[in-house]
């Protein structure tokens, strides 16, 4: 029996989204071979997560092969592949501790670990910057993720925002939807890009005035008709659909 039969249809169209999210990381060049991880919470009133195989490239996820954990990292349906315990010790901290955070992005770009080790952090040098700031935290390198321990530290440091940080790690991103999480750390992403990029000119910067970033969200909400990452992701799973359709398998 396919996996697609043994799930509710509620939960398949979470994998199809998560699988999809997936490969559009690989397709801007984002994944880091098999290490980074992208989760998302099963619909319904069991704690239970897809997360990816671990050992599969980005580009090889398919909505099928997406792994199903609790809490504790236990698989919750019989899959062949293991998860990463470090990418788990992160993604279940922060579901746990946020309701709302339904799907957790983390990822290890070069731009990300750039501005990560930066004592400013990110920096007010763009549009897409602003939007990342308003909800933005950071927390402190402690070594691999491993140390269960530590889970309670990134919370307290993520407190309410969508936006992390990570001190020379990486970028994470969290949303109520897949498209959310998505969105978030493409603006994400692209701010640490254009602030690496305006750095090496080697030529003085002007940062946007901090009484522009009042009022922000605000206008992220008109821009994008209250739609948020639903705006732009029927068009990204029509270019899946046209480029990689067995990301749906």
């Amino acid at each position: 029996m396919s996996v697609k039969e043994l799930v509710s249809a509620e939960e398949w169209q979470l994998r199809v989204d998560l699988a999809a999210c997936y490969r559009m990381v690989a397709n801007h060049g984002w994944d880091d071979l098999v290490f980074t991880h992208i989760s998302a919470r099963v619909p319904g009133p069991e704690h239970h997560f897809l997360i990816n195989p671990y050992g599969m490239l980005f580009e090889e996820v398919t909505a099928s092969s997406l792994v199903k954990v609790d809490l504790h990292g236990n698989k919750v349906m019989d899959s062949e592949f293991d998860i990463n315990p470090a990418g788990f010790t992160i993604h279940s901290a922060v579901h746990e501790a946020r309701d709302d955070a339904k799907c957790v992005l983390h990822l290890h770009t070069t731009a990300g670990i750039a501005v990560s080790v930066q004592e400013n952090g990110l920096l007010p040098y763009s549009q897409q910057s602003l939007f990342a700031l308003a909800s933005l935290s950071y927390h402190d390198y402690e070594g691999v993720a491993l140390n269960p321990d530590e889970k309670s530290r990134l919370v307290a440091d993520l407190g309410t925002t969508n936006f992390m940080i990570l001190r020379n790690h990486g970028l994470l991103t969290c949303a109520p939807t897949v498209a959310d999480a998505f969105l978030a750390m493409f603006i994400l992403q692209r701010s640490c890009e254009i602030q690496i990029q305006a750095q090496s000119t080697g030529v003085e910067l002007r940062p946007i005035p901090k009484m522009i970033l009042d009022g922000i969200l605000a206008q992220a909400d008109e821009v994008t008709k209250s739609a948020g990452g639903a705006l732009a992701w029927p068009g990204i799973l029509r270019k899946l659909d046209r480029d990689c359709p067995d990301y749906k398998s």
